[in-house]
């Protein structure tokens, strides 16, 4: 491009050739010298030609106005602003700023800001509404600039616009706060900001022994300077002020316990800030009711779902905000006059409310919003399916589709009765079978989700799911080598139900060629994904024929499954431990793990288990080594000659848990039953003692010394574990007359 002169009229001029036009964008951030002097106008020091009869300032602003525009462009165009690091022209020029400058180019380089910060975060992720293809190429500059926003530094230079007297200033600081704002470490440094002289000052006032902290007590989890100014934003009547308000309490709020419970408490005779958030849900304004529900929604989540135990805290349904979200995002999601992006939102928020909660779950579905979301999921969707029915679809519908197959599959996920209401009544299955080829990638996702949901209910996988070439549909995006990484993730997921031993898919995907796909994804670097595929080989091997079992575990490989036994990540770990729980369930199959792995390796491994600081991978550990030792004799002597795992299996007996109690105690009592040979090994590694204890009514319940992971070395206190004790102990005192 001709390098082209910075005056008002020209940046008018690129400024409207650019709006809407993607092209035009991209070409234009790729003239690194019109660039460059556009992100230098910014700045204040620069020196403007005398011959221009514009003011600096007048420029400075339509330079603003151009490189906002340009940030809402393909993400090549924005790596190429980052490139030039137009995100620190504007916090410079924003750290300039004088008295005398207008509101006008506050307001401009406030808006600038926020346009680059939230488009800064999107290519970042995660994805405020639905997901996005994943581009890992072109995150690096992203998240260095996304942090740089966060740095406490920087934000002493722009989150005191915040209580700037201009609601069009505070509104942008707000919104780059509901925008950029997506992980834990910013949240915490945008909820703990104080202005520094205050931060002074309570670094000051503290004595000289107490450990000085940047923020201060003052600033406190439960909001700080940030939450209070929005909370005094919400009391404005401008319901843009609110809407921004709200949402960047959204941002803060999420799996936030402290500060939700800080929101919801007043201080004095004020009224508490979610006062305000309750009534807002009600407004006028549906942008409004949408921040506000979604405000409303991430508290109730994180007042009933934390850290401290379930048990302090009411059910979540008692909740009265639930009674007050639910009702509200219905009639938005039903109304024919809210509009597509703003019923995704509905649908979206809606999601995140019920989300792994069975109560929420069927309150949702009773009070109607699983009808409501599926009526509109029929409605977007073509009830005849031609090919590329989808190329020429508006964003903002595929969008809401996403939303709306995502609430569906969230709400249906726990509850038979809710999944049958989904196959019988509401006929979705054509919806969610046209929606798995749909080229948006969130379309995809959610509707493998759906085939998640609904292949929990064994009635659905063993008709509908195959009737409606649903089983099908998602293998095909299983197998696909170039898929996005998070659509292969929800597949593999829907997969692992497919697998299990009540779905006739079962046979016809280990035929067509699963076992290499889910090695593929095993042998790869995605944790989650490799979680997913050992998963599908447990659900392979329960009940399965011992052809079946040898068969998939000879293409997995034996010394892979010998080497996953001591996987470095405990979840995958714990799962290979379970796939051969589900193997050894017939004397020909222990026979057959212990010849193909080797007695000491595979008995070896068991023992590292149950030294593991997990308690999954403990608990499977022993209940593998209790299914072995119901083997024959050769293989329980093999156990038995494993004195280090004897003991193992010992301090089993006094964990606080009784699913590693139980399966240790069967194990034991198998053993014991074994010969004379059997039983003197047992007493060997002092297990006759520690039986003795477990069985001994004069004895009190003491707490071991061993630490938390210990339950006592008293008096067993559940009555299977105390019986099959007695009894072990019987073999073990009077083996010889028993085998008599």
């Amino acid at each position: 491009m001709t390098l082209m002169a910075l005056d008002v009229t020209t940046l008018k001029k690129v400024k409207n050739s650019v709006i809407g036009n993607p092209t035009a964008k991209l070409a234009l951030t790729q003239d690194e010298h019109f660039i460059s002097a556009l992100v230098d106008c910014i700045e204040p020091a620069t020196a403007y030609d005398p011959r221009y009869p514009e003011t600096p300032e007048d420029l400075r602003i339509e330079a603003a106005q151009v490189i906002s525009s340009l940030a809402y462009g393909p993400e090549a165009s924005l790596r190429n602003l980052l490139r030039i690091s137009a995100h620190h022209a504007f916090i410079c020029a924003i750290s300039n700023l004088q008295s005398s400058d207008t509101l006008a180019l506050k307001a401009a380089l406030a808006r600038g800001l926020r346009v680059l910060a939230a488009s800064i975060a999107d290519m970042v992720g995660p994805s405020l509404w639905g997901i996005h293809s994943e581009k890992p190429e072109v995150r690096a500059d992203a998240v260095i600039a996304l942090d740089y926003l966060f740095h406490v530094e920087t934000l002493d230079l722009y989150i005191p616009l915040l209580a700037d007297p201009s609601s069009q200033i505070s509104i942008s600081i707000a919104q780059l706060i509901a925008s950029a704002v997506r992980k834990i470490p910013h949240r915490d440094a945008v909820m703990d900001w104080m202005p520094p002289a205050e931060r002074t000052k309570d670094v000051r006032g503290k004595r000289g022994w107490e450990k000085p902290s940047l923020y201060g007590k003052s600033s406190g989890r439960q909001g700080g300077w940030v939450a209070r100014h929005l909370t005094a934003l919400l009391q404005s009547k401008e319901v843009k002020v609110q809407e921004a308000a709200l949402s960047a309490l959204a941002a803060l709020t999420k799996e936030n316990h402290s500060m939700s419970l800080g929101l919801a408490s007043a201080e004095r005779d004020a009224q508490s800030a979610l006062t305000y958030v309750t009534s807002l849900c009600k407004s006028r304004s549906t942008e409004v009711q949408i921040a506000a529900c979604l405000c409303a929604t991430r508290i109730v989540r994180a007042t009933t779902t934390s850290e401290y135990p379930v048990n302090m805290h009411p059910s979540v349904v008692d909740s009265p905000l639930v009674m007050i979200i639910i009702p509200v995002l219905n009639l938005l999601i039903e109304s024919s006059k809210v509009s597509a992006v703003l019923k995704m939102k509905a649908c979206f928020i809606l999601s995140h409310l019920v989300t792994d909660d069975r109560e929420l779950c069927q309150l949702a579905f009773e009070r109607g919003s699983l009808a409501k979301v599926a009526e509109l999921a029929r409605q977007i969707t073509p009830t005849e399916i031609i090919p590329n029915w989808d190329e020429d679809e508006p964003e903002s519908v595929s969008c809401l589709r996403e939303a709306a197959l995502t609430a569906i599959a969230c709400i249906c996920l726990f509850d038979n009765d809710i999944r049958r209401e989904v196959t019988d009544n509401l006929k979705l299955f054509p919806v969610i079978q046209a929606s798995l080829s749909h080229r948006h990638v969130g379309v995809r996702y959610a509707a493998c989700q759906c085939v998640r949901a609904t292949a929990r209910h064994v009635g659905a996988l063993r008709t509908s799911i195959v009737d409606n070439e649903l089983g099908t549909g998602l293998f095909r995006i299983f197998l696909k080598q170039d898929e996005d990484r998070q659509v292969t993730l929800a597949a593999s997921a829907a997969i692992c139900n497919l697998m299990n031993e009540s779905s006739p898919l079962q046979k016809v995907f280990l035929e067509q060629g699963i076992v290499p796909r889910l090695m593929q994804l095993l042998n790869g670097e995605d944790p989650a994904l490799r979680l997913n595929a050992i998963w599908a080989f447990k659900n392979i091997m329960y009940r399965a024929t011992h052809e079946v079992k040898r068969n998939v575990l000879n293409q997995v490989g034996w010394n892979q499954v010998s080497h996953l036994l001591t996987d470095a990540n405990p979840e995958i770990q714990e799962q290979a431990i379970h796939v051969l729980q589900n193997v050894v369930d017939t004397e020909e199959n222990v026979k057959m793990v212990f010849d193909e792995i080797g007695g000491d390796t595979l008995l070896g491994a068991i023992e590292t288990a149950l030294s593991s600081e997990s308690e999954h991978v403990m608990r499977h550990g022993v209940a593998l080594l209790s299914n072995l030792a119901n083997g024959s004799k050769i293989y329980q002597d093999q156990i038995l000659a494993h004195q280090e795992l004897l003991s193992a299996v010992r301090n089993c007996l006094i964990d606080r848990n009784i699913e590693v109690r139980k399966p240790a105690m069967a194990c034991i009592l198998q053993l014991s039953k074994s010969n004379l040979r059997s039983q003197q090994a047992l007493r060997d590694a002092n297990i006759h003692s520690a039986l003795q204890r477990m069985t001994d009514h004069s004895r009190g319940i003491s707490v071991s010394p061993g630490g938390l992971g210990r339950h006592h070395l008293g008096v067993e206190d559940n009555l299977d574990v105390r019986e099959m004790a007695r009894e072990a102990l019987e073999w073990l005192e009077h083996g010889e007359e028993m085998q008599c």
